[in-house]
């Protein structure tokens, strides 16, 4: 009697398995498992592509046709990954290259003289430091539109955000909400904006105040929100949703070493000349990237060139500057195969004939909504489309030449439609995770996805309320 109460004891005391959230590579595969029983339920359609604004491609959307179905064969979805890494070659490149730029730097010794400089002054206001860099950042992002520039704002950032004990979500918050909070806004962003708006028929830069104004209120809640954040982490630092990472832990025990009084010795000559043209460099890249056009390639080119450079003059030996490039790949190894396996998503999409489908399907289903709910529509269908065209520009050319005459039926004026369009494409890129550079961002950063949803999550909902307030207060003014 007594082995059998302890028998049946024996299952209350055992311990409770934990339901975790799926390793992201798992999340991604399914995805693109969905994408792919999509192209067997959903019928081909294709819109037929003219020439629009500055020499890009857009869609005629009087043209909508179905087509013969073209379902994922084995083939094609045993593929979809490979195809994927190649789609998305740049973000990979990108995010390799600055990854291994970073080691270098670490190898230099530079990143700890730096971080122990500004952990010095700012010590004691962290605060004001997050505040005055998401500021920066997004006012960058709102007025050249350059979402990817996260990429290069976290690893500068990161040691120095360790060191004054925040976390790592605090770096990639500072860097991915400030920047998306200026991109979405766009008050003179050329990628969403200009484009959205040139494709609407609607004057360039027309509707600013609106726009500036919704620049002001999602910046400022975001500065609050992830400062609040930060303050708790600081406080307690099991607080911090990635405590206990062994990532997170070494990240500690390097970058904290680095605070004041740790650095024993003071730069060398060589080190600060090599400080100086580090500087010099990075000044050259932000000429090219407002100047002369660059992107993520000529970034990447010229980060092996600043590594190089930078790695000789400090007085790294050959072999050491190699293997700290190595060390710098490995460190972000995960997060460039991350943007490949997403970029799957959309490419079993693509080839099998179902995205223009999608679209029509999107524009019919809003056109059906009262006048009152339209825009609203409108910025759900966006966000929805957003999971699966996760690049703005592209985004405007396959949606904008659908909305602007829907508009027109639905008594929306365009630039309604036109922001309905930047906000609902702008918030979803820093949480779906078929954004190559949001989940590069992350990896660079050594942020779990599951871990940074559950800290973005509730600003996603706020930042959701203040775009339908927006835009139901530009349809009751008819604004243009």
């Amino acid at each position: 009697m007594a082995e059998q109460e302890v028998e049946n004891a024996e299952p209350a005391t055992r311990k409770r398995r934990k339901i975790g959230v799926p390793h992201i590579y798992i999340i991604l595969f399914a995805f693109i498992a969905l994408a792919a029983l999509a192209t067997y339920l959903v019928p081909g359609g294709v819109y037929e592509r003219i020439d629009g604004p500055d020499g890009r491609t857009t869609i005629d959307p009087d043209s909508f046709t179905f087509i013969d179905a073209q379902p994922t064969t084995p083939v094609d979805f045993m593929l979809a990954i490979p195809r994927g890494m190649v789609s998305a070659a740049e973000v990979v490149i990108f995010t390799l290259m600055i990854g291994g730029l970073f080691g270098v730097l670490k190898a230099t010794g530079l990143v700890e003289h730096a971080v122990a400089a500004l952990s010095k002054r700012f010590a004691r206001r962290g605060p004001v430091l997050i505040a005055v860099l998401m500021a920066v950042f997004s006012t960058v992002a709102t007025l050249i539109g350059t979402q990817e520039l996260a990429l290069v704002y976290v690893p500068v950032i990161l040691p120095l955000i360790i060191a004054l004990k925040y976390d790592s979500i605090v770096a990639a918050g500072v860097a991915l909400c400030a920047t998306t909070a200026g991109f979405a806004a766009g008050v003179l962003n050329p990628i969403n904006t200009g484009l959205g708006q040139k494709l609407a028929g609607v004057p360039l830069w027309s509707g600013l105040g609106l726009r500036a104004a919704i620049f002001g209120i999602t910046v400022a809640v975001a500065i609050f929100f992830v400062i609040r954040y930060a303050n708790k982490v600081k406080r307690d630092q099991t607080a911090s949703y990635v405590h206990g990472n062994p990532a997170e832990t070494e990240k500690r025990r390097v970058y904290i070493e680095t605070a004041p009084g740790a650095v024993k010795h003071v730069m060398t000559v060589r080190q600060r000349i090599a400080a100086f043209v580090a500087l010099a460099f990075f000044a050259l890249l932000v000429f090219g990237v407002l100047k002369l056009g660059w992107f993520m390639l000529e970034m990447a080119g010229l980060f092996i060139v600043i590594g190089a450079v930078v790695g000789v003059i400090a007085g790294l030996r050959g072999e050491e500057l190699a293997e700290s490039f190595n060390d710098g790949f490995r460190a972000v190894l995960v997060g460039a195969l991350i943007a490949g396996i997403a970029r799957g998503v959309a490419v079993v999409l693509e080839n099998g004939q179902i995205l223009d489908t999608i679209v029509h399907g999107l524009g019919e289903a809003i056109g059906g909504l009262p006048p009152a709910l339209a825009a609203v529509g409108m910025f759900i269908g966006q966000m929805l489309l957003n999971f699966i065209i996760p690049s703005g520009s592209g985004q405007a050319l396959v949606t904008m030449p659908i909305m602007a005459p829907l508009s027109d039926l639905l008594d929306v004026t365009r630039q309604t439609a036109v922001l309905a369009y930047q906000l609902g494409d702008g918030y979803g890129n820093i949480l779906f995770p078929t954004s190559g550079y949001f989940m590069a961002t992350l990896a660079i950063a050594g942020v779990p996805w599951q871990k940074w949803v559950r800290f973005f999550f509730p600003l996603f909902l706020t930042w959701l309320g203040i775009a339908l307030v927006a835009l139901v207060f530009a349809q009751i003014i008819g604004w243009s």
